[in-house]
């Protein structure tokens, strides 16, 4: 009961758009269709390296307590060993702890610490990785000079294991993932649209993504379900795979859940039941065994590498509301998307504008 309260006092804080505590509050419903498909087994190790609050972690220990009859040694592992997140603010990690801990993980330790989690190459390996890295502007640090002036410049991260080396934080974060997993090791990853399009290092983190991984379903997300304003998002899942000198990603499935649908944190929130059919499209019992329907089609690698810069931003519903006028979503609505739009378009030239400096 007190895990429930405090998570509940957290959500009411992520609504508080002054306090910006939204960017550390991924949706529950997604969070929980999201662990649904994945589908965690007992002894796996769990990561997510920009933790937040700890909804995927809390998410992960609900569905392994009720789906598995759990011995002894299993329910041990489960509380002390099989969850554990990084996030680089210390205020958020403190957080993060509480709520773990009134919900019965961890001990004396905490399984989660304030680090920044793109500084080195991870010493520890995972079965399984779930995270939604922040989104906003490029990666940089403060620099205070001799005079006390502040100024702001690009942080990169150099590591071996990238493939990559770019500003871009949200690139970093897949790269990152990656490796993160242990060989077969399997992730789920909310990424701005940007991943998707990006050229130069996306194109490159892409290729290189579809070539080494089985990079399986892409999940597009409607807007108005998270709290930080302007995100265009969706979420990626793949397969850590051994070296090989043939691509591992054969078919990426992809599930249109933007086109058409329209919700807001008020009026129109995210349910869990809204993705039923997302996570009966993606099939968790065996998704090598899937059909295609309106909404999720299926594209070979072959097509994919042909695409410009590997875009993998691909849609091809028809939006009602440039068909016919009368099925325009209410004009709350539509004023939500137009501001959110409008917020997706100043980042993305605010990134140009940093990149100029």
């Amino acid at each position: 009961m007190k895990g429930d309260a405090y998570e509940g006092l957290l959500e009411k804080n992520a609504e508080d758009v002054k306090a910006g505590a939204g960017q550390y509050f991924t949706p529950r419903p997604l969070i929980r269709a999201m662990v649904e498909v994945m589908h965690p087994k007992p002894g796996d190790a769990i990561h997510d390296p920009a933790c937040g609050t700890g909804g995927f972690l809390l998410a992960a220990h609900e569905y392994l307590s009720k789906h598995y009859e759990l011995d002894s040694d299993q329910k041990k592992h489960l509380r002390f060993d099989a969850l554990s997140g990084f996030d680089i603010v210390d205020g958020v990690t403190r957080l993060c702890a509480m709520n773990l801990y009134l919900h019965g993980i961890g001990g004396d330790n905490s399984p989660v610490t304030t680090f920044d989690s793109l500084a080195s190459q991870p010493g520890t390996n995972y079965e399984m990785v779930l995270t939604n890295p922040p989104f906003g502007k490029k990666s940089s640090i403060t620099v205070i000079n001799e005079e006390g002036e502040e100024s702001k410049e690009k942080a990169i991260y150099y590591r071996d294991d990238f493939w990559a080396t770019t500003s871009n934080k949200q690139l970093n974060f897949v790269q990152h993932v990656r490796s993160l997993l242990k060989i077969h090791g399997r992730a789920a990853v909310v990424v701005p649209d940007n991943v998707l399009f990006e050229g130069g290092a996306g194109e490159t983190v892409r290729r290189n993504m579809l070539q080494q991984c089985d990079v399986h379903t892409l999940l597009r997300l409607p807007t108005g379900i998270f709290y930080a304003q302007g995100v265009k998002a969706n979420v990626l899942f793949f397969d850590r795979k051994p070296a090989s000198e043939k691509h591992w990603t054969k078919t990426l499935w992809i599930y249109d859940f933007r086109t058409n649908q329209h919700f807001t944190l008020k009026t129109n929130p995210l349910k869990r039941s809204d993705l039923d059919d997302f996570v009966a499209c993606y099939n968790p019992e065996n998704r090598f065994e899937r059909k295609p329907s309106d909404r999720f089609h299926s594209f070979e690698y072959d097509d994919l590498l042909k695409r410009d810069k590997i875009n993998l931003d691909i849609f091809w519903l028809k939006d009602d509301s440039l068909e016919d006028s009368a099925d325009l979503p209410a004009p709350e609505i539509i004023a939500t998307e137009i501001a959110e739009d409008l917020e997706a378009a100043l980042e993305q030239f605010s990134l140009i504008a940093n990149d100029l400096k």
